[in-house]
């Protein structure tokens, strides 16, 4: 079990407040206080340390941090696990949203089909919020196509895909060879801040020292395929994962824009904490997922 004083700290790291970690936990101001006294006597070191008025974890704060949360994740799973009287029970895992629509169902598909005893939970969400989950426990791992710092979790290569600009068929853009700067002239359509796809565009735009602010126009969508209708109709270009749109490129509902000077290949990568008792578990199911992947 959880030391309720490690959860005192969780929420004082996320609350960055005494007063509102102290609202959090329904417990006196003076009790979080001492919570973190205990602990800062218990390690022999400071855990905060305040600039101004904000307040700040030390470097021996962010340590205890990291370790905490990968043992709360920990917690939850092995609680999970005893109150379900299994071991194995419910794998529960994230995937960004064009992993888990255009990736993640011929996995699926092939893991039904096999003997496989293990129920299966997938959440789709964008990357942010799927890292959030993963600190906190809520998910086991997750394929994540946006920026992580590696360094902070176990991490292996899934695949890689070709970033691409897109475009209706009927657009000034579908038939020749653009410039880099022409397409600023556009109304960009894209998913929210947060997401993987979002992510990967503002890094190639920072590549070329340009920002998504650059665009005419700029229209956020928190769903690839209400992006993809937009973009159809003509209202719009976007920036898609090349298998996000595979199917209405064969079915000639969209081209691909022919941009000068522009190669973008990004990778899917699976993500579990480090550190974590059940890293060999997940790995085990990287390894499954990565076996169909290859003989299909």
């Amino acid at each position: 079990m959880l030391d309720f004083r490690i959860e005192t700290f969780l929420t004082l790291c996320e609350e960055k407040s005494y007063t509102k970690t102290a609202e959090k936990l329904c417990i006196t101001q003076p009790a979080v206080s001492q919570h973190i006294r205990y602990l800062e006597q218990y390690y022999g070191c400071k855990l905060f340390c305040f600039k101004g008025k904000n307040l700040y974890l030390t470097s021996q704060g962010e340590q205890l941090l990291k370790h905490s949360l990968i043992f709360k994740a920990d917690w939850n799973k092995i609680s999970d696990a005893l109150k379900k009287d299994t071991v194995s029970g419910r794998i529960s895992f994230g995937a960004t949203l064009t992993i888990g629509e255009y990736v993640m169902p011929d996995i699926l598909s092939e893991l039904i089909k096999q003997p496989y005893k293990n129920t299966l939970s997938m959440l789709v969400d964008n990357t942010e919020t799927l890292l959030e989950k993963l600190q906190q426990g809520l998910i086991d791992f997750a394929f994540i196509e946006g920026q992580l710092d590696k360094k902070e979790y176990t991490t292996r290569l899934f695949s890689c895909a070709r970033f691409i600009p897109v475009c209706s068929v009927n657009h000034e853009f579908a038939n020749r060879t653009v410039s880099f700067d022409e397409i600023f002239s556009q109304r960009l359509i894209v998913r929210e801040v947060g997401s993987g796809t979002r992510g990967v565009l503002e890094q190639v735009l920072l590549e070329h020292n340009q920002n998504i602010q650059s665009f005419s126009q700029i229209v956020e969508i928190g769903n690839l395929n209400v992006i993809k209708t937009l973009v159809e109709q003509g209202l719009g270009i976007t920036f898609l994962y090349e298998n996000a749109v595979d199917n209405e490129m064969s079915q000639g509902l969209l081209k691909k824009v022919r941009l000068s000077d522009f190669e973008a290949v990004r990778e899917f990568n699976f993500v579990c904490m480090k550190g974590s008792q059940f890293t060999e578990k997940h790995l085990e199911f990287f390894d499954r997922c990565q076996k169909i992947v290859q003989s299909i």
